[in-house]
């Protein structure tokens, strides 16, 4: 056994280093792989220290932050794939890890002059800013490739030559050392808030995902999840939906939670008679709605949070019904084709009891309890993940199998800074967008336009947004299409009405479902990888588990109430925050949007309560979209439809059931 679970160990490794670019680094031996993991371990230290004893200064935070991820970055992942296993440091890494650490720490270290000078730049400080900005752009492409780099530099070439731009994009133009001293010295370039939220809550988080990973927490879910699901038909696959979400809203990590977690449930989902694509499919799909899923969620819900300018916690309130929405539809799809194919439930032996389960790993959900706790008592995110990393080290030592030597301890704390590289440079490049927006007005006038080729129209708006979101996910990690997009889409949408917090959200939706739409569907094809399936056939079957990914955010685009936003005070959040919600509208919109769930689920699968005909498949189509309508008449209509073919095909099947029983 121990042997199988280093083997699928061995290829889980391989495949998120296929899928997953910031898992592309190099292994060190010796002296080098020394200096790397106390680096790494420095680095989740002194996160650890800040937030239990308080954060620097803003820039300073992030400065330091920057010089840990830059210089792990340049020394970690080569110059291109040939040189991936190398075991040799090459002189010019070294060079570029010294000057991100130099341009990092010049920051700091000049802190008091750069404020006393308010503005008026030296030689010098010019010289940093444009090494800063190239030292960026090249971290970034190793890290998460070409496409974030081009994307930015494209942004910065518009900065520069803005009086040579057509129509309504033109603009004054700026000089190479007014975008380099704005990327740099400003809160509105490399050092934004996408950074300072790398630096303090993300970073912390992704830590603590390692410390879960690392004390069984993954386990619990897995085991957990069989013991509930095991029972009903296709139970396997239902126990991967539960605990890839569980698990995914921690680590907040598509491929990463579809490698994990899939390389136990896939084999358990295809042993009792689903398909491999359709396995492959399932897991891709449910850890792929981590991201979207409280309390945790993914990196760009932090970076929301700031950006709408609200506490985190109102985030996570206000997702929580969308994603039970969305992880509800996986599972009727999930429960829809065991059905459709007569599986069985799993042989009661190899079902394990939910007391055997805490008995054994109960505690290790200890420091998850106390950080919802923390979170829904008004306490920062940062010191609800604090108090759950420190909980969580202590509660290891509970039992046996969990307890953490000094050399484990080390290696929690260098996977967790590993981890955290390729959200950290996402943010710093992509600081080059929102700069270049705020300081071309770029974001006004994009919006200006979106609306203008909308016509007005919502729902045009609403769709051109998707298709946005779903290209540029193709090439960018989550939270650098969120941050792309929140800038530019997300303020059309709020000048047609839709609420800020509906309009950012919806703009994450997209970003995420993006990991499952093929050309570049990279959870789908990792989970390929691990069911030996078509990579393509499970990518589009991963898309028709997760449509209510993209239904959902149109729904409460519409119905803020799913938000849990009464819709008479859509002109602010703040407003509607404090109005509160409208509980009857609420009961409403989640009752009909689970019955278009039902609906659409059997009309993607073609399984009702028995294989549906084609007009059946159309009616329960039309039925789910009806329900989505904010109109108690559509809502009636779909009712009435779904309500009509369900009683049919019960009369069809109880008449069969008797035509047996007389024929026995």
């Amino acid at each position: 056994m121990k042997m199988l679970n280093n083997k699928k160990d061995k290829k889980a490794k391989e495949l998120l280093e296929t899928f997953d670019p910031t898992s592309r680094f190099r292994k060190f031996k010796g002296r080098m792989a020394i200096a790397v993991t106390i680096i790494a371990a420095a680095m989740s230290l002194f996160h650890l220290y800040t937030a239990g004893f308080g954060v620097l200064l803003d820039l300073k935070q992030k400065a330091v932050h920057l010089a840990f991820v830059l210089v792990l970055i340049f020394l970690l992942y080569p110059t291109s794939e040939k040189y991936k296993d190398s075991k040799k440091v090459f002189y010019l890494d070294v060079v570029l890890a010294f000057l991100g650490f130099v341009i990092s720490m010049y920051l700091v270290v000049n802190y008091e002059a750069l404020v006393g000078r308010a503005g008026v730049y030296t030689t010098l400080d010019r010289t940093m800013s444009i090494l800063a900005i190239l030292l960026v752009l090249e971290a970034t492409r190793r890290v998460v490739g070409w496409e974030l780099p081009a994307i930015s530099v494209i942004f910065l070439g518009y900065a520069y030559f803005g009086p040579h731009m057509p129509g309504m994009l033109a603009h004054r133009g700026y000089s190479l050392s007014r975008i380099g001293s704005h990327m740099y010295f400003t809160d509105q370039g490399i050092f934004g808030i996408p950074l300072g939220v790398s630096a303090t809550f993300v970073f912390l988080f992704l830590l603590l995902g390692s410390f879960a990973e690392k004390t069984g927490l993954g386990e619990l879910f897995i085991d957990l999840a069989m013991a509930l699901t095991g029972k009903t038909a296709g139970g396997p696959a239902k126990a991967a939906v539960l605990s890839s979400g569980l698990m995914g809203s921690i680590s907040g990590s598509s491929v990463g939670n579809t490698v994990t977690t899939g390389s136990f449930t896939i084999p358990l989902m295809k042993s009792i008679g689903y398909k491999p694509h359709f396995a492959a499919a399932v897991e891709a799909a449910a850890s792929t709605g981590g991201q979207i899923m409280p309390p945790i969620m993914g990196a760009a819900a932090f970076i929301m949070a700031e950006f709408v300018g609200v506490p985190y916690v109102a985030i996570a309130k206000a997702a929580i019904l969308p994603a039970l929405l969305y992880y509800l539809a996986v599972g009727f799809m999930v429960h829809f084709e065991a059905k459709r194919l007569g599986l069985q439930p799993m042989p009661k032996e190899r079902i394990p009891k939910v007391k055997d389960v805490l008995k054994r790993r109960g505690h290790m959900a200890i420091p998850l309890v106390t950080i919802f706790y923390y979170l829904f008592r008004g306490y920062t995110p940062l010191r609800a993940a604090f108090v759950g990393i420190v909980l969580a080290y202590l509660l290891s030592f509970w039992k046996k199998d969990t307890r953490m030597s000094f050399k484990e301890l080390l290696d929690v704390l260098e996977k967790g800074a590993r981890s955290a590289l390729g959200v950290a440079i996402a943010c710093a490049c992509v600081g080059f967008i929102v700069g270049v927006t705020t300081l071309t007005g770029l974001g006004l006038q994009l919006a200006t336009l979106t609306v203008s080729l909308a016509g007005g129209s919502l729902f045009l708006a609403l769709f051109y947004t998707m298709i946005a979101c779903t290209i540029l996910g193709k090439g960018l990690p989550t939270t650098a299409t969120y941050i792309v997009l929140a800038s530019m889409a997300a303020p059309a949408l709020v000048e047609l009405g839709v609420p800020v917090l509906a309009a950012h959200l919806f703009v994450l939706y997209f970003g995420v479902v993006a990991d499952l739409t093929p050309p570049a569907a990279l959870a789908a094809y990792a989970g390929a990888g691990i069911a030996e399936a078509n990579p393509f056939k499970t990518g589009i079957t991963a898309i028709k588990l997760a449509a209510a990914g993209f239904v959902v955010p149109f729904a409460f685009a519409y119905s803020p109430q799913l938000l849990l936003i009464d819709p008479a005070f859509i002109e602010g959040l703040d407003s509607a925050s404090a109005a509160g919600p409208n509980f009857l509208s609420i009961i409403t919109i989640v009752g009909t949007s689970i019955f278009s769930i039902v609906a659409l689920s059997g009309g993607i699968l073609g399984y009702f309560k028995r294989k549906t005909t084609g007009v059946e498949r159309m009616l329960l189509l039309v039925s789910a979209l009806t329900l989505l309508i904010p109109d108690w008449r559509s809502d009636i209509i779909g009712v009435v439809i779904l309500a009509s073919i369900y009683f049919m095909q019960k009369s069809e099947s109880d008449n069969i059931g008797s035509l047996v029983e007389e024929g026995i």
